[in-house]
């Protein structure tokens, strides 16, 4: 029964026959999962690892949460074109702290045990780091997609990202891990962990991979840096509004990976009332039942009743007028002036309710303008 529920949405188990023989020892498994504090927030994406981990959890198993304070500095290579700008000491201990914030809306704290690997990583000595090196060779880095990729195209590859999935890879070793469970982008990491386990004598690891979670626009995965995110700190409104916006399709592969209601039950409704119980279950786990209402009657006021949010935010700017998209990124609609000039070209920028086409419009903010970006980002601006 405990293997039939570890399967569910995985995409490998490797080796299977391993992980029964590890369940039969009768006790509980040392279940890893590491993440690197690259970015502040956590998103649904992240939730695909947490949710499998809390059901592991459930069962009974020990699940260590591995801060990598240590490997965020050097940057993880995985799925990158080329190299990462590593994190300062004092990003990577602020992101930690939100981490630890955020992972505990789904993982019992109690249950939980957190862990730096900056704590053993931090004391290996040069010959150490020589000694693990030896274990592993160039051309067995080479059979990672993203390193053939930037060899054969003649990108830079550092010495340093060599040793990324090797120090990883050693944190399974100081930690004895029975399974390490991550995403489809790092299997080749947690392979390398397994390997080294060997290496050091020890009994390997079981590999659990997991899906990849696409991001609000249905084709990438879901990263802040392509703004296709719902993270889960975000306000009830704005994680209930994108909810709405994904994909009748996408929505499925939510419920499916996300959820435990049965996709026969979702298909059963129409969609727009499939994604408003979607967005429900979504504010409810990270905030509660109640915001998860008042979400839902907000986004029915403003959307299916065409009314404008009563708490419309009022910005003010020094310029009397404005290009329209380096207005949309002062008024804070968006990241960059890039990611504006790709919202306009998509329609998806309006003034006063009127659709702006031309990403160099020029503004006049004499009067009081009403911007909105997308479907849920509102703002009233105007010059000081």
């Amino acid at each position: 029964m405990q293997l039939e529920n570890i399967k569910q949405n995985c995409v490998e188990l490797i080796p299977e026959d391993e992980l029964i023989e590890k369940l039969k020892k009768g006790k509980p498994l040392k279940i890893k999962w590491g993440a690197d504090p690259s970015a502040p927030d956590i998103h649904l994406g992240h939730t695909v690892v947490l949710n499998k981990l809390k059901e592991l959890q459930d069962l009974g198993h020990e699940i260590i949460f591995l801060i990598g304070d240590f490997t965020a500095m050097i940057g993880d290579p995985s799925g990158k074109s080329e190299t990462r700008k590593p994190l300062s000491k004092a990003e990577v201990e602020r992101n930690s702290k939100t981490y630890q914030d955020q992972v505990f809306k789904i993982l019992d704290k109690k249950k939980t045990k957190v862990v730096y690997n900056s704590h053993w990583l931090s004391k290996l000595k040069l010959e150490d780091v020589i000694n693990l090196a030896g274990k592993y060779t160039v051309a067995r880095m080479l059979e990672r997609d993203d390193f053939m990729n930037r060899f054969e195209k003649e990108r830079p590859i550092s010495i340093h990202e060599f040793l990324y999935p090797l120090i990883q890879g050693y944190d399974s070793v100081h930690l004895k891990a029975d399974i390490e469970v991550g995403g489809t982008d790092q299997k080749f990491n947690m392979l390398v962990g397994r390997e080294l386990q060997r290496e050091f004598k020890e009994e390997p690891q079981v590999i659990i991979t997991l899906p990849l979670l696409e991001g609000t626009d249905g084709v990438q995965k879901m990263s802040k840096s392509l703004n296709n995110f719902i993270g889960i700190t975000e306000p009830p409104a704005e994680i209930f509004g994108k909810t709405m916006s994904i994909s009748d399709t996408l929505m499925l592969r939510y419920y499916e990976l996300l959820t435990d209601v049965p996709l026969a039950e979702v298909k059963l409704m129409h969609p727009k009332e499939a994604k408003a119980r979607l967005g429900k279950i979504f504010v409810a786990r990270f905030y509660s039942e109640a915001e998860a209402m008042v979400a839902e009657a907000a986004f029915e006021s403003v959307f299916a009743k065409g009314n404008l949010p009563e708490d419309l935010k009022l910005v003010t700017l020094k310029a009397k007028k404005m290009a329209i998209a380096k207005l949309v990124v002062d008024s804070g609609l968006a990241p960059s002036t890039s990611v504006a000039r790709r919202l306009i070209k998509q329609g998806g920028v309006r003034v006063d309710d009127r659709v702006v086409s031309d990403e160099n419009e020029v503004i006049d903010l004499a009067s009081e303008k009403v911007l909105n970006v997308g479907k849920r980002k509102f703002v009233r601006v105007i010059c000081e």
